[in-house]
Formats: C-alpha cells, structure tokens, sequence
C-alpha cells in the first residue's frame, strides 16, 4: 500500500499472557463464515508489493525503485543481488550506497523482476503457511510505459513461481474509483497475460477473485464510482473483496458500495497495542454477515516510517513489533473471535516496517553506519525468519490446527540439535540422528575431516531427525554438526561435534 503518515501516538505495549486465555473454552469450536472454504475464505492470505527494483537489473525499468526502505531486507537466499541502493535516511535521499553490512559483507538489495526472487518468496510462503497471494497491482500501473512493463513482468513471474510452490493468488488493485483497471483487467490481466487462466488463480464460490483496495478512503472517488467498479467486476463474473479502512461499519455514506462487495478486509495498520482487536474483528464481522458478506481479518507486524518521512513527523520504531507479542496478539484476537479468514500486511513491505519476509536482525546486517529498523529493536533477538514462523503458528492457530492461546509460541531464533549420535555401519556410511527441534522446519548435515571445521554441508533441508552420509573413505574420522532451519536464512547456530570412524 501507498506510504502513510501516522501521527505520533503513545504506544501502550500489551502484554501477552504467560498462560492459555481463561475464556479459552468459550471459544467457537469452529470459524464462522458465510461462504465455504475456499481460495480465501478460510485461509491465510499476505499482500505482495514486488515493487523493487535495481539498476541494472535488465528489468523495463533498470533502475532503482522504491529505495525509501524502513527495513533492510536478509538476502543471503537470493541469487543476484545489486549494489548501489540510494536509501533514504530520516526522511533524505542518500547517493546510492555501496559500502558494507555491520558485518563485513558487501551491502546489496534485490530486485523483484527476478524469477529466483519470485520462487524463493513463494517458498517461504508454502513452508510457513500462507495460502494465498494478493498481489498489488496500482492505479498507476495501468497508464502503458516501463513502470506498468516492470510490473507485468513481476505478476508473471509470481504467478509461476505460485504455480510451482502450490500456493494461490490474485490481483488487488491499489486504486482510486476512477482509475481504468477495467480496462487493465480486460485488455492486460485476462487477454494479454492470462493471468486468471492459470491454475494458481484464486477463486472463491466458483469466481476469480480481484480486490478494490481503498473502497471509501478520502480522496479515492466517490460512492456512486465506487459502486460502478464493484458492479463492473461483478458483472465479469468476479467475487469482489473490498478494502476499505477500518470503521468502514460507521462510515454511512459509503456503505452501498461496501454491501455491494463480496468480501471485506479492513486495513488495521495505523493501529496501536492499545487497540481491542478482538472487539473490532467481531464488530466488522458482524456488521458483514448482516449484510451477506464475507470477512477477511487485517493483521500486521508494527509500522514505522522514519527513513520516508523524517523524525519530525515520524518517530523511529512508532509502532513496535514487540519481538512478536504485537501481531500474536492480533492472530489470538482473531481466532477469540471466530474470523475464519486473515489478510497480513505485508509479505515484502519494506518501506512501512510490516514486511514479514527475512529481513535484518541486527547491526550486522544493515549497512554500517546506517538507521534503519531491525527486529532487535524491542530488546530481543529474533532470526531473520522469525515473522514467516510466527505466521506459520498463527495460521495453525486460526484454522483451529493448534489450540488457542494468547502465548506467543514461536522462538525468537531456532536452538541448535542435541543428542547427536553417530552410528558407523559400513567403511563408507556414517549414519547420524538427533533430537527434534520445537518449531524447526528442517535440519542441515555438515561434515569435517578435521576437529572444529570447517565444515561442508551434505545435505540441506532435511525433514527428520536423521541422516544416513554414505560415499565416505575407509578408515577415515569423520566430525559431524547439524544446524535447525534453512541455510542463509533462520539458520540455528551448529550443534555439539560429533566424530565417527568408518570401518577399515
């Protein structure tokens, strides 16, 4: 979404629970919507900018886009990855910086018109729970020229890499009521692309789905244009999900064009620790079932915007994450009040700091000398990982997969394996086991001929607790570590060595 201004508000941090909600057993046994499950009623879905761009990239564009980041990204899992970023830094444009990380490494960023990118985002998205993909689609971007060229190239490009990774997704228009993404639609996203023909398309009740978002915001267009967008769409045959702000309930004038959508999410960002989500998801809710439409919650990490706009207006850090406790406490509020479906905002939002995809930890991974936001900010040391885990927890919660609890259950970062035992079974096969993790996706293998590394990885991304290395030497010591989690990404430090002979 487009960068907002938030006034500075005393936030008041909540604290989450130490135990099970008392009022866990009132819960609904099961979610409340109108609509059947399907590509987005009852999933989870994240919004996805793909607006980076780099120059050099060989994209329409070729040039660096969106450089006023709030965070700065981890991208250790990226193949090719460019120097030069002009950041902003409080509220100041920076020439483009090619100097290094806190820790020594070349500081780079990536560029979304790239097809690795695209399948390593979609990855991490099918390893941690998320269902579906809105991805953004501007006003602007339907005017003909390089910027509507880049970001047809990065909508195809996600829609392969959804295609390969199994996950779903459609198009949500960033718009205002009179911009022509009809004819966008028709001319670009169905004729020239055919990106509703692929298989990944969502669809919901039998209908692709498109999302209007900025439905009644001020300055968007009136209602009557409004209700002939909606109708537009509807009439192609789509199921609609509107994306008005939140108090859309109240908000009178506006409410024919919201009755007419299929679907409502409203935007909570903007909102403090202070605020009763669960009040308002009910309320919003109700509101739509009264009126025959489906609901999709609104949750997000925290918000900042201090590199963008200066600390005048906006202070570093304005709405913490609180290492978490922020958005589990959103994720709790809608499973406490039945909403079966959840929108997050964002997936790679780096310029407003709600970006969930791996982003810096620490000092060490910003370019030295360097402001921006990282997820140490509140005193704890998280993985670069750590929001992909935490939503990956939130969404078993929610589906009901997990019971309810106001307990944050992610780790900040991912212990290392004990109990390696090694067993030699032949003069070329070592086999090695160990104890299972809590929350660790995967396991990685690595092996020294010599005591304390360095170590080569054998096999990365395995699944159980074991691990048979076979094609070894006869007569050789072999030193073995395992480490939890994905390489260059949510790794664990490695665990206690282990040695093992093989046989003569």
């Amino acid at each position: 979404m487009l960068c907002r201004v938030l006034p500075f508000t005393l936030v008041v941090l909540s604290t989450v629970s130490c135990a099970k909600n008392n009022k866990s057993d009132s819960l609904p046994s099961t979610s409340f919507a109108l609509s059947a499950s399907g590509d987005v009623v009852g999933k989870i879905t994240v919004g996805y900018q793909g607006w980076f761009s780099a120059a050099g990239d060989g994209s329409p564009l070729n040039s660096w886009g969106h450089t006023n980041m709030e965070t700065w990204p981890d991208i250790r899992q990226y193949a090719q990855t460019y120097s030069g970023d002009p950041f902003y830094q409080d509220g100041v444009q920076q020439p483009g910086f090619t100097g290094k990380l806190g820790n020594g490494q070349p500081a780079k960023m990536y560029s979304a018109d790239d097809q690795q990118v695209a399948n390593v985002h979609c990855l991490w998205m099918q390893q941690n729970g998320i269902d579906c993909i809105a991805l953004q689609r501007f006003g602007s971007y339907t005017s003909p020229g390089s910027i509507k060229n880049f970001h047809d190239s990065v909508d195809e490009k996600m829609m392969k890499a959804a295609q390969t990774y199994g996950r779903k997704f459609f198009i949500m228009y960033d718009c205002s009521a009179t911009d022509p993404v009809e004819s966008d639609w028709t001319n670009t996203i169905v004729a020239a692309q055919h990106i509703t023909s692929s298989p990944a398309y969502a669809h919901q009740n039998g209908k692709p789905v498109v999302a209007l978002w900025g439905v009644g915001k001020s300055g968007r267009g009136a209602v009557t244009d409004w209700e002939n967008t909606i109708n537009w769409f509807k009439n192609q045959g789509c199921y609609v999900i509107g994306g008005p702000l939140e108090g859309f309930a109240k908000d009178t004038p506006n409410q024919p064009a919201y009755n007419l959508c299929n679907m409502i999410m409203p935007w909570m960002v903007g909102k403090t620790a202070a605020t009763n989500f669960e009040a308002d998801y009910a309320a919003d809710m109700a509101y739509c079932t009264a009126h025959g439409i489906d609901f999709q919650a609104d949750v997000y990490p925290g918000t900042a915007f201090y590199n963008t706009n200066g600390g005048a207006t906006s202070p570093k850090n304005q709405i913490p994450r609180n290492h978490g406790l922020f958005m589990w406490s959103q994720f709790a509020a809608v499973r406490a009040a039945g909403v079966p479906s959840v929108y997050i905002s964002m997936f790679d939002e780096e310029n407003e700091a709600t970006g969930i995809l791996n982003c810096a930890e620490d000092a060490s991974s910003i370019p030295a000398g360097q402001y921006f936001l990282t997820l140490d900010a509140d005193g704890v040391h998280c993985s670069s990982d750590f929001y992909l885990r935490l939503t990956k927890d939130g969404a078993a919660m929610v589906k009901g997969q997990t019971a309810y609890t106001t307990t944050l259950p992610t780790p900040p970062v991912l212990s290392a394996p004990s109990s390696l035992t090694p067993h030699v079974l032949s003069s070329s096969s070592i086999k090695i086991d160990w104890s299972a993790v809590t929350d660790a996706p995967c396991y990685n293998l690595k092996r020294s001929t010599a005591s304390g590394g360095p170590y080569t990885t054998v096999a990365a991304g395995i699944t159980g607790g074991t691990y048979t290395d076979n094609g070894l030497t006869a007569g050789t010591t072999y030193y073995y570590v395992v480490s939890a989690g994905y390489i260059n990404g949510g790794e664990s430090v490695n665990s206690a060595q282990v040695s093992g002979t093989t046989l003569p």
